[in-house]
């Protein structure tokens, strides 16, 4: 629990924003194996399976009414795939048969979607979107109109953490990070893909982050709430981690 509204599902890379009964999650990047496949590299199709698995849990546990999709629904940059076709049937048949209202924020691989917003009643925001004191943007592009939201929540970065185990072995752990970006609580969303298991904040430097809001944001003082061992751990600030990793080795 972030704070009285924003509950971090133990376990889950899913958000639930109690005043706005809905689910969060960023970068699912639907259809990515039948992508991948067509480029040579073959994957077993449990992506979808994954996601929708998660979700049925979350939205029983919760009774959210409705997800809020943080960015890239979708894989390709340059159309929309057949298989992601496919597969965003299938996410929003299945999120419709429990019940669940789905809304994309679009992010940077979600062009064309717009062709599918009558067909599938699919409620889509550009850059970014406010609900109630929430600004929801995907983070490949700095947001525009913060108005009067007290938190972001942004996806884009797939963070992850790096810790070693016992025998010395560097192990990538997808987390939320929780600080802050220009005088508001910032929430970065880990990626809920299956083949996504992210980019570890504590051994790359800011200049390396992917989004300009966390190049511009103290990447260090940010808590990484972590995803693995099937719960959800703090792991206290960037920084501290920065230094473990760099006493380890």
């Amino acid at each position: 629990m972030l704070d009285g509204d924003v509950e971090l599902l133990d376990g889950l890379p899913i958000a639930f924003i109690k005043s706005l009964n809905s689910l969060v999650i960023a970068d699912p990047h639907l259809g990515y194996e039948g992508v991948m496949a067509k480029r040579g590299v073959f994957l077993p199709k449990i992506n979808l399976k994954n996601i929708t698995d998660m979700l049925g849990m979350a939205a029983k546990s919760t009774g959210a009414k409705a997800v809020i999709v943080d960015g890239d629904i979708k894989n390709e940059f340059s159309d929309v795939d057949i298989e992601e076709f496919n597969e965003l049937y299938d996410f929003i048949g299945f999120l419709r048969g429990i019940g669940v209202a789905p809304t994309l924020i679009k992010g940077n691989h979600d062009n064309f979607v717009e062709r599918y917003r009558e067909p599938f009643n699919l409620r889509i925001y550009g850059q970014e979107a406010l609900f109630g004191s929430y600004l929801f943007f995907h983070g490949e592009e700095l947001p525009r109109e913060v108005g009067g939201a007290q938190m972001l929540v942004m996806g884009h970065e797939h963070p992850a953490i790096g810790v070693a185990n016992e025998v010395g072995r560097m192990e990538r752990l997808r987390c939320f990070l929780h600080g802050s970006y220009e005088g508001r609580e910032l929430l970065v969303m880990p990626a809920i893909n299956y083949f996504a298991p992210g980019t570890e904040v504590n051994t790359a430097t800011r200049r390396e982050a992917l989004s300009p809001v966390l190049r511009r944001a103290d990447i260090d003082g940010m808590r990484a709430i972590a995803i693995g061992f099937g719960s959800t751990i703090d792991f206290g600030t960037v920084g501290e981690l920065r230094k473990a990793w760099r006493y380890k080795r």
